[in-house]
């Protein structure tokens, strides 16, 4: 049995038994509070309320495998499922390019599009000795070993990625020894780094917007090129010397065993929340900016970047 299988088998065992009396499920293949779930629910409420679904979306929490169970399940089993989305992310098209959910591929389901990218950003709690960026890198320079970083990634994924784009910025070349910890969500990662466990959160700016709201943790950077409209006060890495931007993208597929009129119903709609005022009022409120790629035009794009990450793990030695 390959490793797919034996996901979607698990997958399976986890829904049998139960039924659903909404029309559209969303799958958000961590647990709840994390970014994945953040699209699932922000998505789901949206296509409701703008009537572009008749019935409230239901979300299912699946985690494992970072991401893996939930995309064996719909291959395996929900091929041709018109009802179903699944949020994805950066962090799913990373994962397929190095092969992290064994014999999948990315032509296995449909891509729909993606309507926002989340800021990345490096944390500390609130009370780290670490007052920027630079004091975590020289840090990091002098005991690589003596900062352990937690992200909503499996290792290698896009969130292990960000500490080591800003640790080669700043010229350290040994990236393999800079610990990081994958767990299931960014809610369970920057839970790690508040209690303790690890010295930094490596994620994306809304799955910590609350934790800055409530003052729990401090923000060393967000890894773009400007700084975030509602968060001015949260600096970039490139404005403290280390030129570095990464964002993840926020979206959806689907099974790619419907027909291309339900993929594109699935596009048109998905557009329209890109569209409304109330998506835009998200956009702002929880941290994201703006970026809208939604039907061919995304499955297109989405080819392409599985292609460029691919071709950079092998430069970082992520894979072979």
């Amino acid at each position: 049995m390959t490793k797919l299988k034996m996901l979607a088998t698990t997958a399976a065992l986890m829904l049998a038994g139960t039924t659903s009396a909404f029309a559209t499920e969303c799958i958000a293949p961590a647990n709840a509070g994390g970014g994945w779930d953040f699209t699932c629910r922000q998505v789901g409420k949206l296509l409701y309320d703008l009537k572009l679904v008749d019935a409230p979306v239901q979300v299912t929490n699946m985690a494992g495998a970072g991401g893996g169970l939930a995309y064996a399940h719909v291959v395996a089993d929900m091929n041709t499922d018109p009802d179903v989305i699944v949020a994805a992310s950066s962090a799913t098209t990373t994962r397929l390019a190095q092969k992290a959910f064994g014999d999948a591929t990315a032509d296995q389901v449909r891509w729909v599009g993606a309507i926002g990218a989340d800021p990345g950003v490096i944390v500390v709690a609130k009370d780290s000795p670490f007052q920027n960026l630079g004091d975590m890198v020289a840090a990091i320079k002098a005991d690589p070993g003596s900062v352990a970083f937690a992200g909503g990634s499996a290792a290698g994924g896009f969130d292990h990625m960000k500490p080591l784009q800003v640790m080669k910025s700043a010229g350290f070349t040994e990236i393999t020894k800079v610990k990081y910890i994958g767990v299931d969500g960014g809610a369970d990662a920057i839970t790690q780094t508040i209690g303790g466990h690890t010295q930094a959160m490596t994620g994306d700016m809304s799955e910590i917007v609350g934790f800055i709201k409530s003052g729990d943790v401090r923000v060393l950077a967000v890894l773009t090129e400007a700084r975030v409209p509602g968060f001015e006060d949260i600096p970039t890495a490139r404005e403290q010397g280390f030129d570095v931007v990464a964002v993840n993208w926020r979206g959806l597929y689907v099974p790619k065993g419907i027909s291309d009129d339900q993929f594109n119903a699935w596009a048109t709609k998905l557009q329209a929340v890109a569209d409304s005022a109330e998506w835009k009022e998200t956009m702002a409120a929880n941290g994201l900016a703006p970026f809208t790629k939604v039907g061919a035009d995304f499955q297109g794009w989405v080819d392409g970047v599985i292609a460029e990450t691919e071709t950079l793990s092998r430069e970082i030695g992520v894979i072979q």
